[in-house]
């Protein structure tokens, strides 16, 4: 039977990653292997990597001129498809690094809105890529025709934000409006549920963190959320919110957000702002760190300093070290930026209650515990603080209702009217 079998799987590409070492050269081999399993998330395999030590990374080509003969041998030897950079790349770069290695070259940017374009499912977050894609090429076409039409496919060539690589800045800024209008329109919609959050007075709980240090296991632990969790960088891209009731009653909102890493690019921040800033208006911090990592110092620092960029501030902070099953260190685990520590396995359900009973101590320090009884009259009172505080106990009595509940301190003006000193002092204590 002579059939031919044609072997029709897509050909992983072949990776050359370049970095620049201006100070601390170990520093660039962590951002390099950072930077191959980032490729590894893209589909692609890295055959080889190259460091140069520079006082400063050269203003035109990136790397020395020594330095790009290596890289073309390199690339010739293992035919390698693609030359990643490990440094956001100006127009100029890309032009000269291109015509001097006569390869596809990109930069840790293209590779990150790359993984992005391929993991965002929702409408909201396939807008954000794209968006972030035309800032990005909108910026780099300044003598970037060149690596524009060599792009064949592949890496830097998937998602929305890459239908037409040839069009023109006019194009690219009518292209950028159209989508910043649909982005405003689906962001009016999450500024309308935070709002609702708020008013319903229960606690939210935004799930930070280093990427792959567990938070989606951690929310599909919680609350069977069914997240994509899977053992890669930006396994998740589209936040997800859920409801947890604990064990005495009360509720918590937890919600996921993107991965933070390192050198995470600006065109994403800016994209992935009203994604992001579901920190901002969270009322408690989870933040979780992959303990098992040797990076975990560096990742907990960036994690701090992408929540400063987005004026994340003034929050109690609880961090989860996770993966404990793996730790083996002898050293103690330390977090000087939270208010409070825990250790936990979100795979396996180790330290789970205690991190709870953290979270929601945290969230109550934002409160005052209210406990009065209201006369019949004021049924009008008890009803907004059903729907603002959160009940502990409520009582039926002959001179009126009981309640004690928490109530977030904003919400005291609707009860402290001024007319009677008990009712200060009820709501004081």
């Amino acid at each position: 039977m002579g059939e031919n079998l044609y072997d029709t799987a897509e050909r992983e590409e072949r990776l050359v990653l370049v970095g620049v070492a201006t100070e601390d050269k170990m520093e660039v081999e962590k951002s390099l292997d950072e930077l191959e399993e980032l490729g590894q998330t893209a589909q692609a395999v890295t055959v080889a990597k190259v460091i140069q030590s520079r006082e400063r990374i050269h203003p035109g080509t990136y790397i020395g001129k020594g330095k790009i003969e290596e890289v073309k041998e390199m690339v010739a030897k293992h035919h390698a498809d693609c030359v990643v950079c490990d440094d956001e790349l100006t127009p100029a770069q890309y032009h000269n690094l291109e015509e001097q290695l006569d390869v596809k070259v990109i930069d840790r940017t293209v590779l990150i809105l790359d993984i992005f374009a391929g993991r965002a499912s929702t409408n909201e977050g396939k807008l954000q890529v794209e968006l972030a894609q035309l800032r990005y090429r909108s910026s780099h076409l300044a003598g970037g025709r060149s690596n524009l039409s060599r792009l064949g496919g592949g890496i830097g060539t998937r998602g929305p934000g890459e239908q037409k690589l040839e069009m023109d800045r006019r194009l690219i800024r009518e292209r950028i409006s159209f989508v910043k209008k649909e982005l405003e329109r689906v962001q009016k919609n999450r500024e309308t549920t935070r709002k609702k959050r708020q008013k319903n007075a229960t606690p939210v709980v935004a799930i930070v963190g280093y990427t792959n240090a567990g938070k989606s296991t951690l929310l599909n632990h919680l609350t069977g959320a069914g997240v994509l969790s899977e053992d890669k960088l930006f396994a998740t891209l589209d936040p997800t919110t859920r409801k947890l009731e604990l064990s005495n009653g009360e509720e918590l909102l937890f919600t996921d957000t993107v991965g933070f890493i390192k050198k995470l690019p600006h065109h994403l921040i800016q994209a992935f702002r009203s994604t992001l800033e579901e920190a901002k208006f969270a009322d408690v911090i989870l933040h979780v760190v992959d303990c098992s990592n040797d990076d975990m110092d560096m990742q907990m620092r960036i994690v701090y300093e992408t929540l400063q960029r987005l004026e994340v501030g003034n929050k109690p902070v609880v961090t989860a070290f996770n993966k404990i099953d793996r730790y083996t260190s002898a050293e103690s685990l330390k977090d000087l930026n939270a208010d409070r520590t825990v250790r936990i396995s979100a795979k396996f359900g180790i330290g789970i209650e205690e991190m709870l009973e953290a979270v929601s101590d945290a969230a109550k320090e934002k409160k005052v515990l209210v406990e009065r009884v209201f006369s019949y009259e004021e049924g009008s009172l008890v009803n907004k603080l059903r729907k603002t505080g959160q009940i502990v106990c409520e009582e039926y009595r002959n001179e009126g209702t009981y309640i004690k509940a928490y109530l977030d301190k904003k919400y005291l003006y609707l009860f402290d009217s001024g007319e009677e000193e008990k009712n200060r002092k009820g709501m004081e204590n």
